[in-house]
């Protein structure tokens, strides 16, 4: 049985996922968590064979957990489970130490196939972002055209364009009222952006942010 721990901060999703390895031969469901602090530290405690990792996360971002596993639990695989990344974010989450990734709009299908490959030792990387990679490939000046942000400024970005305040932006990702003041200043620097209405617009043009129907 192949060990699997669960860091996303959805609690419908991470319930959802942690009941579908329960269910998938062959695996075993040991730790689900919501936080990227408490995360890394379940598994560094629980050793996990398997870790399912969302990349926008509260506290620590999925990156840096992510490099910490890959400095402290070499042997785990790391499965990247997000809706939010692009092709240059895989390049790099690749770089840092993942194994696969698998988009939350592709079906279990494919996340299972994923679950399977990365488990096995190989490398997953589902049809969605296999093809923005091509396309990437195909014409390398695209890369310029990406969001030039880091994990955390587009966490913070979506979160100014859903209408959070900056203390609740602050409270919702567990760092200061000031980090977060310091993070919109550089990602409307980055942006050329002056105004949270701009800022809105902006994410809501890169998809970083979902439109309620």
């Amino acid at each position: 049985m192949k060990t699997v721990v669960i860091i996303e901060d959805q609690t419908a999703i991470r319930d959802m996922v942690s009941e579908f390895v329960k269910l998938t031969p062959g695996f075993e469901m040991v730790g689900a968590y919501g936080d990227g602090e408490e995360g890394l530290q379940g598994c560094l405690s629980l050793q996990p064979e398997v870790v399912i990792l969302d990349v926008g996360l509260p506290g620590l971002t999925g990156t840096e957990v992510l490099r910490a596993l890959a400095a402290k639990l070499p042997r785990s695989k790391v499965l990247i489970f997000s809706g939010r990344a692009t092709a240059s974010n895989i390049r790099e989450l690749l770089a840092a130490g993942a194994q696969g990734y698998v988009d939350k709009m592709d079906g279990f299908s494919e996340f299972r196939k994923a679950l399977e490959i990365v488990a096995g030792g190989g490398t997953f990387i589902g049809p969605k972002m296999a093809s923005m990679m091509r396309s990437l490939i195909l014409d390398p000046g695209a890369d310029r055209k990406e969001i030039p942000l880091s994990d955390r400024e587009r966490q913070i970005l979506q979160l100014v364009a859903e209408s959070f305040s900056t203390k609740e932006i602050a409270a919702r990702l567990g760092i200061s009222v000031r980090t977060v003041d310091n993070h919109r200043t550089n990602i409307m620097r980055k942006l050329n952006l002056h105004d949270v209405a701009a800022l809105t617009r902006y994410a809501i043009k890169h998809d970083l942010v979902a439109l309620n129907p």
